[in-house]
């Protein structure tokens, strides 16, 4: 809905997975999300697992919670809100660096991609 609205929604993904299940289950979202304008990347020079979110350079949010009941109740899993810092921009800089370093996904490529002709 974000993205629709005109907001710059940028994803990170991992370009090597530790699970091909997850990997696979994450990859099956990204038409949807790319043809509503979110633009995602993955990034294969390691592997990154932790959560950081960045609005409006104000606020940043950055820990291991996955946003589903299992994280938020039983695993105690937790992330740290940051307002009104530089850390903010500090984070957002780091962020874009690793865009940098990582592939963009494209509706066609995936729309191409060897998931696709399994699944779609």
């Amino acid at each position: 809905m974000a993205a629709r609205s005109g907001v710059d929604v940028r994803i990170i993904t991992p370009g090597i997975p530790d699970q091909k299940i997850v990997n696979a289950t994450t990859r099956s979202f990204y038409g949807m999300l790319l043809a509503e304008g979110v633009r995602i990347y993955e990034y294969s020079l390691g592997f990154l697992h932790g959560k950081v979110l960045v609005t409006d350079d104000t606020v940043a949010i950055v820990g291991s919670i996955n946003m589903d009941y299992r994280s938020l109740i039983w695993n105690y899993e937790y992330g740290t809100w940051i307002h009104n810092s530089q850390t903010v921009i500090e984070i957002k800089e780091d962020l874009s660096g690793v865009i940098e370093v990582s592939r963009e996904v494209f509706y066609s490529d995936w729309k191409k991609s060897s998931f696709m002709k399994k699944v779609g």
